[in-house]
């Protein structure tokens, strides 16, 4: 074990030439980041993660009520113990072989079939409100983190200089306000890893998995061999804009259609700019350019760079989807649906009958009414 971690420690890999660990030590004179600071993430993220179940029982919950959102969720699957069968040990979306098969078994018309296996899928989903509930939440730790960071970054020079996140690197100072930045943000992305599984379910749950994994281990190598005054960029400028999308699904799920529009429309400018815009030109710009000319390259910084390009890359799936969304928007006069972050479960699942068509209604075990959940919010970009 000791071998291991100091083959994984090796300061060649993470430190400038001739820097060491012991360089780094914290002095009576200053103050550095520590390694084992990062242990301070897990019980936070606990703590958060706490916070956050109290934070929509107490407040986001009664706030939901009060703008007339309802708990109900999508309609029952009548109980079938054949197809419940199927459902769970085959699958959840039997192909027309099989529709067929089974309408012969139980006596029941296709259409009829499908729609109890649209609505079984649909049970799953969450209720608007446990959705509204979720998105406040997010939408309050975003607010107060963003605003957190920019009246910290305010004050510092590498915010008007970015050539100062590289002056005397390594040996700069560790705040208490930017560790206490830091460890919160660790500890943020931490609790999303774990309430991710628990969360709603998503289409892009990978591509978030991914940027969570990314996103934690950028946060903790840029804390341990000190590049956290970049680090401090990167987040501010990457918080900027989730506020916004909260607030917008937010407006969606109580239903203020313009609201919603006007909120998507300046996140959506907000998240191009920042991270199409700003981040390659500003930050991406200081961590290739100026920090080698300053500092000079070593194996760490290009890991380090290479995770800030993954992260890029990401932006930019994202940023496709959402001028795919306004291009729709444009074409309809309003948001229809943000496919980033869609649920599992995708529209087609929620298509209403056609006009004029009416299942059969069998008279055992049969389904009818309508075909189970339907989105009636033109917005909802559920995340």
């Amino acid at each position: 074990m000791a071998g291991i971690l100091a083959w994984f420690w090796n300061e060649r890999f993470w430190l400038p030439h001739n820097v060491t660990w012991a360089d780094l030590k914290n002095t009576e004179e200053a103050t550095f980041p520590q390694a084992e600071d990062l242990y301070l993430a897990f019980p936070l993220a606990f703590c958060i993660f706490m916070v956050r179940l109290i934070f929509e029982r107490f407040i986001a919950k009664p706030c939901a009520i009060a703008l007339n959102i309802q708990a109900n969720g999508p309609q029952i699957a009548q109980p079938n113990a054949i197809l419940e069968k199927v459902f769970t040990a085959i699958t959840k979306h039997p192909d027309e072989k099989r529709l067929e098969g089974l309408s012969k078994q139980l006596d029941w018309d296709v259409r009829s079939i499908q729609r109890w296996f649209r609505q079984r899928r649909n049970q799953e989903k969450p209720s608007t409100l446990t959705r509204f509930c979720e998105s406040m939440w997010r939408f309050s730790f975003y607010l107060y983190v963003f605003i957190y960071g920019v009246r910290f970054l305010k004050q510092t020079p590498w915010l008007w200089d970015t050539r100062h996140c590289w002056y005397n690197y390594p040996y700069q100072p560790l705040t208490a306000d930017l560790h206490y930045y830091y460890i919160l943000e660790l500890s943020f992305y931490w609790s999303l890893m774990v309430s991710q599984f628990t969360d709603i379910k998503r289409k892009d749950f990978g591509v978030m998995f991914l940027h969570h994994v990314a996103s934690i281990f950028l946060i903790s190598f840029s804390y341990v061999n000190n590049m956290a005054r970049v680090g401090t960029l990167v987040l501010c400028l990457h918080d900027s804009a989730d506020a916004l999308l909260e607030a917008a699904k937010m407006a969606n799920y109580a239903k203020f259609q313009k609201m919603c529009d006007l909120l998507f429309v300046m996140f959506a400018m907000v998240f191009i700019t920042t991270r199409l815009g700003i981040f390659p030109v500003w930050v991406l710009n200081t961590t290739l350019f100026e920090s080698w000319e300053i500092v000079g390259p070593y194996p760490s910084w290009w890991l380090f760079n290479l995770l800030l390009m993954l992260i890029q890359g990401l932006n930019c799936f994202w940023s496709y989807l959402i001028v795919k969304i306004a291009c729709k928007a444009v074409s309809k006069g309003k948001v229809s649906k943000d496919d980033r972050s869609d649920l599992e479960s995708s529209s087609e699942d929620e298509d209403s009958e056609p006009a004029g068509k009416k299942p059969h209604a069998s008279t055992t075990n049969g389904t009818s009414g309508t075909n189970g959940y339907l989105i009636t919010g033109p917005c909802s970009m559920d995340d």
